[in-house]
């Protein structure tokens, strides 16, 4: 592997915060490097040290090739241009105008350059983040940082970035708590860990194994050690009551029998000594030896049981939205009932987020009727993770609460990973990541029956994702999820609401389906092909299993057995085909 360029005992601090402590690692021509590291762990602030864009406190950047041309994706990256000239002048990226109309194409934004004041004025995250993107690879750079790519991106959006990134000739670091994009787009993944790097060669599903591989082998070099240093205890014991007592009879017997005082001095000199080797062998353990692994940090998120509710939560007649010319749905009908996990899915600007906020009544619809049940009690977490007071500390958020609840939120955050020194850190001080935490502690507080998540999963790390995931599967009461996070999806969501072709539809069935019979089909109907290819299959495995009863009845060489199994091997070569 031919070196790019080369991190030597990079340090860095922010005020008392140790961020990166001694951060080692080599970045080699062509690698694709995915970055993860907890909520916190100095990710952005290691990228922004390679980007040049902020000052390293010791260490060294060793460049082995000059004149890199670097691009750098900002998380939260937000246009506040009112044209396109503003836009391209102010991007800071020198590229040809033809090639980021194309890019952006790619990415389902079609005629950028003629969009006036109102449109850019309107867009959504997801737009934000795809002009972003197609600034960037218009510039065509040698070295790509992506700081989460993937957050707020749509389907087409993210399946694009994969199959340009495979395609891309330069090198890649990747700062993502995407699961299946970091899967499909890296081979390296570089852990921030305690101010220090790890290495693990394989894409993200790789790390996960072989780090719970790593934990469980040095726990277990630890569990050996320990109960070897309780030997070496136990025998500095003995060795003490030995040498007590070689002493004492050095004393006593000395003046019994004559000339055989120093025997006996020799001897608990002996004692001694072999005290002191034991321990200093102990000591040695204590500085050199194996340290205990540690465990990874402990979130919990807890949402209580709802109380029982009506069975119809929401009902939509023939919605329609638009903003001047441009339409985001319109003649739609949907329900939403008690218990149902939906998964909101569709391209970036179809208006997901619109109708978000038409349910929770900052916005109304133009034409139908969105009715919402009385009794429905909704917590809704927004994108946005930089509207908290950034004066304030993450206690006093919680100061308008009543006693009883004030302690319950100081558990609550110290189950989230706020410990007491944390509970006391300014919000400006916090990664997106923790205020996204806090924002979801709000949330739980709240204790509503039905909950609104737009993104949910953006800026948390991969360990946050997962725990969030397994509590959102306990939860009883209502889910509506905007994401584009697959594995959330897909993991939670039993029913889909589809934006497409300015239309709000609702299927029965989860996005993996959909995205198989979109595949397919190229549309969301079964068609009769396959209702007897299913039946068909059933017919088949139900005669394999009666088959393998049958064949337990026989030994080896009788007839019948043969018979059977000849049959049982073709009904298995049948089932794959």
């Amino acid at each position: 592997m031919t070196v790019l360029l080369s991190c030597r005992a990079i340090k860095k601090d922010f005020g008392e915060v140790s961020v990166l402590k001694d951060v080692s690692l080599d970045i080699g021509i062509g690698e694709r490097i995915g970055l993860v590291g907890n909520n916190g762990a100095g990710k952005t602030t290691l990228a922004n040290i390679i980007f040049g864009s902020l000052e390293k406190d010791k260490g060294d950047i060793i460049w082995y090739q000059q004149g890199i041309k670097m691009g750098y994706l900002l998380q939260s990256t937000f246009y506040t241009s009112d044209t396109f000239n503003d836009m391209i002048t102010s991007s800071g990226n020198k590229h040809n105008i033809g090639d980021f109309l194309e890019v952006s194409s790619h990415l389902g934004i079609e005629n950028v350059h003629r969009w006036d004041t109102q449109r850019f004025s309107g867009l959504s995250g997801g737009e934000k983040t795809k002009l972003a993107l197609a600034n960037i690879w218009a510039s065509k750079p040698g070295l790509l940082i992506l700081d989460e790519p993937t957050n707020h991106l749509d389907f087409e959006g993210v399946q694009w970035l994969i199959e340009e990134l495979k395609k891309y000739n330069g090198t890649i670091i990747i700062i993502s708590h995407d699961r299946y994009f970091l899967d499909e787009s890296v081979n390296r993944i570089v852990e921030i860990e305690d101010g220090a790097v790890n290495n693990y060669k394989g894409n993200y599903s790789f790390y996960r194994d072989e780090k719970k591989k790593r934990y469980e082998s040095k726990l277990h070099e630890y569990m050996v050690q320990e109960k070897n240093k309780e030997k070496i205890a136990r025998e500095i014991d003995n060795l003490k009551n030995w040498s007590a007592k070689a002493h004492k009879e050095s004393r006593q017997k000395a003046k019994v029998v004559a000339g055989r005082k120093e025997h006996f001095r020799a001897k608990a000199k002996k004692k001694d000594k072999q005290v002191k080797s034991k321990i200093k062998k102990l000591e040695k353990i204590e500085i050199e030896g194996v340290k205990k692994p540690k465990t990874e940090q402990r979130i919990n998120f807890a949402f209580n049981d709802t109380e029982k509710m009506g069975k119809r939560i929401l009902e939509a007649r023939d919605i329609s939205k638009a903003y001047g010319d441009r339409v985001l749905f319109k003649d739609s009908s949907f329900y939403i009932k008690r218990g149902d996990r939906i998964g909101i899915f569709g391209c970036n600007g179809c208006g997901k987020t619109t109708l978000i906020k038409a349910i929770i009544g900052e916005e109304a619809v133009d034409s139908g009727k969105l009715f919402v049940s009385p009794s429905a009690k909704v917590s809704y977490l927004s994108q946005d993770v930089l509207d908290l007071d950034e004066g304030k500390t993450i206690l006093e958020l919680f100061d308008t609460l009543s006693k009883e609840k004030r302690s319950v939120a100081r558990t609550l955050l110290a189950n989230m990973g706020f410990d007491e020194e944390a509970i006391n850190k300014s919000i400006k001080a916090l990664s997106l990541g923790e205020r996204t935490r806090i924002k979801i502690a709000n949330l739980i507080l709240n204790q509503n029956n039905v909950l609104i998540l737009d993104e949910p999963t953006n800026h948390l790390d991969l360990h946050s994702r997962e725990k969030l995931e397994e509590t959102l599967e306990d939860y009883h009461g209502t889910i509506l999820i905007v994401s584009h996070d697959r594995y959330m999806l897909e993991r939670l969501c039993n029913r889909m609401l589809i934006f497409k072709d300015n239309m709000i539809q609702r299927i029965e069935y989860g996005l993996k389906e959909y995205l198989s019979k979109l595949n397919n089909n190229g549309n969301n109907k079964k068609t009769e092909s396959e209702y007897n290819t299913k039946e068909e299959k059933l017919v088949i495995e139900n005669r394999i299993a009666y088959l393998l009863g049958e064949l337990s009845k026989y030994s080896p060489e009788d007839p019948e057995y043969i018979r059977l199994d000849l049959e049982f091997k073709e009904l298995i070569k049948l089932k794959s085909k």
